[in-house]
């Protein structure tokens, strides 16, 4: 993008100036009423906001692109561009081009990547928007996530597979690290994230603790117990490093710095998340278990529920202490609707307090936290301060809030006495009375969403604000009363106010009062009939009503700010609220999901026992057609008796499901959620492993079988005797004698390493693992039961005790749609494979080669016309081999194919 500079127009001097400053952005460059882009940068906004890409002469070359859109339009273009990963540099007009007879004075105001969006256009309501920093440190990785949307800011420490399970689990939009690192980064992390390199001098622990020290106003980092995290507080540094870099500089909001406590929480790795569909289905047109459960009402419910499904808890009291919330919405109805009714007029408060404290919050918005704050004190039981019955927009025309209010503070009282969590919760709540009641008296109820338009502040908040709309909204009233009051004062009954572009209002008085004009007013003009009178009043009405419409859009944005200042001082009392707000209705939507779903509350011990009892899928369930139902399992694992069960049966008879249902049960039951089973009885896990499904990196050059065994070492390399560990087809991308060893290998090691005693699922083809059984006290085989009627399978999707012999794979293709003639080749094949191994070797998954005769009965790529089982066929076959080709006569061939022809036709 190098110029002549010496060839370049004063403005587009100024855009690459600018450009200059941050190269790697997307520059808007404010001209007039439209945000302009060129050269390289048009051409990629013109393909990605599908506008038209144009020529302009810019004093270089008439060729150069250009591309742009009008201003007001910048809320809509500006989503598409970041959420294209696109960094976008918004340089805005400093100085109003009317004043000045020079170029306009412009400067970048912000700088918009996708970590740091704070747009509603941008960001979506159901998830965080999360910038994450990488330190790369000696002894152990750094990591830090930071929502500007909410303030929430994280850090953590731990191994680099620590580090990505985290990036997975908290999905940031933008990931920063060391500019020498990158190809450390892509070995360790991928390319799947927008990543920004940052200078290696960023990336030192004297830089990040000064610049956390100074953000936070404290001389150490002890308060918020991450002292001793050295790699990580450099991570959290180079964050807020970012943030001056991007011109975010408002962050009043960002109040605290979390530690994430890697042994409070169950670890679910990158192959877990995805293979059990915890937040995005597989396939496009499915439903994860989010979809399912997610009954929130609010969005920073939303967010919250979406963090607690990828970190689960692993410990006994904090899942009790949700369960028990759980169970007194399940059982008091009444009081589950009270308190959703007030959590659907919270919004989305966390997002609201950060715009407040940022300086970005619209009328609108602050009109949506007094309705917040008023269902905040419906739900403490705290009126305002007019009482139950003031004008404070508690209650309602019929008095439906006054009802909710003391059912709710009835429902507390109960609650107390038992001191329930819920209780406490409820309590712990702040109205925030005072601001609330600000909020109502200063803001109008329906304000625009644009200060510029005016029409925010209430009436009787400041005297000068109301004169002003009296004259600018009221002035010919203000007129006829100043004329009245003058004429009863002078006696002049013609007397006449009257306006001209020459010296403004004016009093005219007929010549037959002239004598009584008083000596105070100036007379401006003679008429033949008349004389015109200016008066000290009426010029400074006229100076007011002038300039009132201005002035007014200035005091109100006075005001307005005032008031947002204000507000910052409650920003640490609301953001409190928020977190409470945000559990209140995770919580009550976990009890709407069991009320909906048939969920039963589990039973958590620290037992190492898992007891499933008529357990069901969470998400199969709610898919499957009109009339049919699932069909419940029972499942038992413990270390002592059953610690390994081996599951075979057939393709499509459901042992899949049946693996994730178990894992997903388990994890909504230590995320504190209600259970789809008849009953559950969960001893403790510390991780959820899986290795389920099977499918080819070929971008990294991994195949089939490099994916399973790649998962399958995290799982042998991190697994505990507390661990839950789901094994699916484990072995099918290699050879068969490769799968059955491997598969052995990994069951027997997990049944006698004494480190790696875990309790397993594993689901297999492999039916000689059914022998383990018989050597390993803790191994026991189950299948999923089929039934074969009339030649047809049908699927029991029952699990029971024993092995299984038998695949039904043929009767799979065959239902799946797979040509009729490779699905009696097939039978074929399979009764050659069964009669040359012998009864006691049979069966689909036995080790063995394609025999001779098998691959003698192929010609070419043809199937055999002779080797199917048609008797009418084989008799012509008998018939065509009797016959002597070298003494037949033509006469004889036709009557031979005419005898053919009948034995065909008959």
């Amino acid at each position: 993008m190098a110029k002549k500079e010496g060839q370049l127009t004063p403005m587009m001097q100024q855009f690459f100036d600018l450009k200059k400053k941050h190269p790697d952005a997307i520059l808007l460059f404010r001209c007039g009423d439209f945000y302009e882009t060129y050269c390289d940068d048009a051409v990629i906004a013109s393909r990605i906001l599908g506008i038209t890409l144009t020529k302009r002469n810019n004093g270089y070359n008439k060729g150069d692109e250009m591309a742009g859109f009008p201003h007001h339009a910048l809320d809509t273009y500006l989503p598409k561009l970041i959420r294209a990963g696109k960094r976008v540099a918004i340089c805005d007009q400093l100085e109003d081009p009317k004043l000045t007879k020079k170029l306009v004075k412009r400067g970048i105001t912000e700088l918009v990547t996708p970590g740091v969006a704070m747009s509603d256009n941008v960001l979506s309501y159901k998830e965080n928007n999360f910038l994450a920093s990488v330190n790369f440190g000696r002894a152990v990785y750094g990591v830090s996530f930071l929502d500007i949307s909410t303030g929430e800011f994280l850090v953590g420490e731990g191994t680099p597979d620590y580090v990505e399970k985290l990036l997975g689990n908290f999905q940031p939009k933008e990931v920063l690290f060391e500019r020498s690192r990158h190809q450390d980064f892509e070995r360790l992390f991928g390319n799947r994230f927008c990543t920004f390199q940052l200078d290696d001098w960023v990336y030192s622990e004297e830089t990040a603790q000064q610049k956390l020290l100074r953000h936070f106003g404290v001389k150490s980092l002890k308060g918020f117990g991450v002292a001793h995290m050295h790699s990580g507080i450099v991570a959290a540094g180079a964050i807020l490093h970012y943030l001056e870099m991007t011109q975010h500089t408002q962050i009043g909001h960002i109040t605290n710095l979390s530690r994430i406590e890697e042994d409070k929480y169950v670890r679910l790795d990158k192959f877990t998340l995805r293979s059990l569909e915890i937040l995005q289905p597989m396939q496009e047109d499915g439903r994860s278990l989010l979809d399912v459960i997610d009954n929130t009402v609010s969005p920073m419910g939303s967010r919250l529920l979406r963090r607690w499904l990828v970190f689960p808890l692993k410990d006994k009291a904090p899942i009790e202490e949700r369960l028990d919330m759980v169970d007194e919405f399940f059982r008091e109805p009444a009081l589950r609707q009270s308190i959703d009714e007030q959590l659907k007029r919270v919004g989305d408060l966390e997002r609201i307090i950060s715009k407040v404290a940022t300086g970005r919050v619209s009328p609108r918005e602050v009109v949506q936290l007094r309705v917040a704050l008023e269902a905040v004190g419906v739900l403490n039981g705290v009126n305002g301060s007019n009482g139950v019955n003031g004008s404070n927009g508690l209650n309602g025309p019929d008095g439906t809030q006054n009802a909710q209010i003391a059912h709710i503070a009835h429902q507390k009282e109960i609650a107390h006495q038992k001191e329930s969590p819920l209780s406490q919760l409820l309590s712990r709540l702040d109205p925030c009375s005072e601001l609330r009641e600000r909020i109502r008296r200063e803001i109008k109820n329906d304000p625009p969403q644009l200060m510029q338009k005016g029409g925010v502040i209430a009436d009787g908040v400041n005297a000068e604000l109301d004169e002003l709309r009296h004259i600018a909204y009221s002035g010919k009233d203000y007129l006829l009363q100043i004329q009245e009051r003058e004429a009863q004062l002078t006696g002049i009954q013609s007397l006449k106010i009257g306006y001209n572009n020459v010296f403004g209002y004016y009093l005219e008085v007929r010549n037959t009062y002239k004598d009584k004009v008083p000596q105070e007013w100036v007379r401006k003009q003679t008429l033949a009939n008349a004389e015109r009178y200016i008066t000290q009043e009426l010029k400074e009405y006229e100076e007011k009503i002038l300039g009132a419409e201005d002035r007014i859009i200035s005091l109100e944005q006075q005001l307005f700010n005032q008031l947002v200042i204000d507000i910052q001082k409650y920003i640490s009392q609301i953001q409190s609220d928020a977190i409470l707000l945000a559990r209140l209705d995770v919580l009550l939507g976990f009890a709407k999901t069991a009320e909906e779903h048939r969920y039963v509350r589990p039973v958590i011990d620290e037992s190492e026992v898992i007891d499933i009892r008529q357990g069901r899928h969470p998400v199969i369930e709610t898919q499957l057609p009109l009339g049919e139902s699932y069909v419940p399992n029972d499942i038992h694992l413990d270390n002592e008796h059953q610690q390994i069960m081996i599951i075979t049966g057939p393709n499509m008879a459901g042992k899949s499901a049946l693996l994730r249902q178990t894992a997903l049960i388990v994890l909504l039951a230590q995320v504190g959620c209600y259970v789809p089973a008849e009953s559950a009885r969960i001893g403790l896990v510390d991780k959820i492993f899986t290795r389920v499904g099977a499918s080819d990196n070929i971008s990294l050059g991994e195949s089939t079988f490099m994916v399973e065994m790649t998962e399958a070492a995290s799982i042998l390399n991190n697994v505990s005797p507390r661990s839950l560990v789901l094994f699916d087809e484990l072995g099918r991308g290699t050879s068969t004698y490769d799968g059955i060893s491997i598969a052995w290998a990994i069951v027997e090691y997990l049944h006698e390493q004494p480190k790696a005693r875990a309790r397993t699922l594993f689901a297999t083809h492999y039916h000689e693992l059914n022998e383990m059984e018989k050597s390993f006290a803790r191994i026991k085989n189950y299948n999923v039961s089929v039934k074969e009627v009339d030649g047809k399978v049908i699927f029991l999707r029952r699990l029971e005790r024993g092995g299984s012999e038998h695949s039904f794979g043929i009767h799979v293709a065959d239902i799946a749609g797979m040509p009729r003639s490779i699905v009696k080749r097939a039978g074929v094949v399979l009764k050659q494979l069964e009669a040359s191994h012998g009864p006691s070797e049979g069966g689909e998954g036995r080790v063995s080669k394609p025999t001779k005769e098998i691959a003698n009965s192929r010609e070419g790529m043809q199937l055999s016309f002779f080797q199917l089982d048609d008797p009418v066929l084989c008799q012509v076959r008998d018939e065509i081999l009797g016959l002597d080709i070298n003494n037949l006569t033509p006469v004889e061939a036709l009557n031979k194919l005419n005898e053919i022809k009948k034995i065909v036709k008959s």
